[in-house]
């Protein structure tokens, strides 16, 4: 049971264990991030073993996977380790601590290199998509704090870990309890949501439908992600029409993009520009698949209320909406594949609403069902 005045990596590592993993007796748990996250890790560790799970811990050092993108041969950007493949094909529960030491470390890398990495990890990938979509394999993804994320969120460290304590409810007198009245309340947003057939997106800059027949709306309340506060589905591949103007900035991949609108037409985005980024957005859209929406999704997490560089958080803005090229949610029903998964996140606070099915469902960053 969760304490409030229990330390805070302690309450972090209870809320992450018991309520995100569910980790039960006899579970393999890997946990994989930076060493900067060593406070976390411990506290893990320790809650891991006192409910009986087996705890396998993965860490990082400063530049690591610069020097892999610098130094790999064509062998080692194949070669896929043993324990991990087994760890994603096998393993009961997987937790991925974001703890970076320099938030831009992989820019300016060997595209060959990075393509001819995504091509050698596609088929576990494509396990890893396949167990987390039926929980086989149980996953979240959560932040530490480090200098490197505050200074990408634009605060002082200590502000950086009030931002992120507060969007995880950890300062709640139950921080299970406080997740779990998010999940009753998003509970009936998913509910109507699929109960309808066409949803649309529109704001000043933006007009876009897709179907979501035979897809699913999805919870998102911290069991995947933490912090959470989202609801998300695939929409149906080629029946996304209109365009889309994606005015908060995003980062991914150590690129940061900002500005983005996207012409659609049967699913394919034909036409897009960028105010900033336009070259990398080039780029990303030459992969197979990217092309192509995976995620529809609203952010409902009114705990975060700007932008960090980490879309963890980013994508959660409470009255915003995103969508995702690449990669669809096997438990939405999604079909498209792709190595890339990037969420783009637009401003609806101002004028934006959601219709669903001719209904107005939303209106300036709220829902109204």
């Amino acid at each position: 049971m969760l304490q409030a005045h229990a330390p805070i990596w302690d309450r972090y590592a209870d809320l992450l264990i018991e309520y995100c993993l569910e980790i039960r007796e006899g579970d393999r748990l890997l946990i994989k991030s930076s060493m900067l996250a060593e406070p976390l890790i411990k506290s893990l560790y320790k809650k891991c073993l006192q409910v009986g799970g087996h705890p396998h811990i993965s860490m990082t050092f400063s530049e690591q996977m610069k020097m892999y993108n610098d130094f790999a041969n064509e062998d080692q950007l194949t070669y896929i380790s043993p324990f991990y493949e087994k760890a994603m094909s096998e393993f009961e529960a997987y937790l991925n601590i974001r703890a970076p030491y320099n938030t831009r470390a992989q820019n300016g890398g060997n595209s060959e290199k990075v393509a001819l990495r995504s091509k050698a990890m596609e088929g576990l990938n494509k396990i890893y998509f396949q167990r987390t979509a039926t929980k086989e394999l149980k996953r979240s993804l959560c932040q530490f704090p480090t200098q490197a994320a505050a200074q990408m969120a634009g605060m002082a460290l200590s502000d950086y870990e009030d931002f992120v304590f507060n969007a995880c409810r950890l300062n709640a007198e139950d921080p299970v309890k406080a997740w779990l009245k998010v999940r009753e309340e998003q509970q009936h947003i998913v509910d109507h949501l699929n109960a309808c057939s066409t949803i649309r997106y529109q704001n000043d800059k933006t007009d876009i439908q897709f179907s979501t027949v035979n897809r699913k709306w999805i919870n998102s309340d911290g069991q995947t992600n933490m912090p959470s506060g989202e609801v998300y589905t695939s929409p149906v591949e080629d029946s996304v029409e209109g365009h889309i103007h994606f005015d908060l900035p995003t980062v991914f991949r150590g690129h940061r993009v900002c500005g983005v609108t996207l012409e659609v037409e049967k699913g394919l985005i034909n036409r897009w520009t960028a105010e900033e980024g336009e070259d990398f957005l080039d780029e990303i859209f030459q992969i197979p698949g990217a092309r192509r929406f995976g995620e529809a999704a609203i952010g409902t997490n009114y705990n975060i209320q700007q932008t960090t560089g980490n879309i963890l958080f980013d994508e959660k803005i409470g009255g915003t909406v995103h969508m995702a090229i690449g990669q669809s949610y096997l438990q939405a029903g999604g079909k498209n594949e792709s190595t890339v998964h990037w969420d783009m996140i637009a401003n609806m606070k101002e004028g934006g609403r959601i219709i669903a099915d001719g209904v107005k469902v939303y209106e300036d960053g709220a829902f109204t069902v």
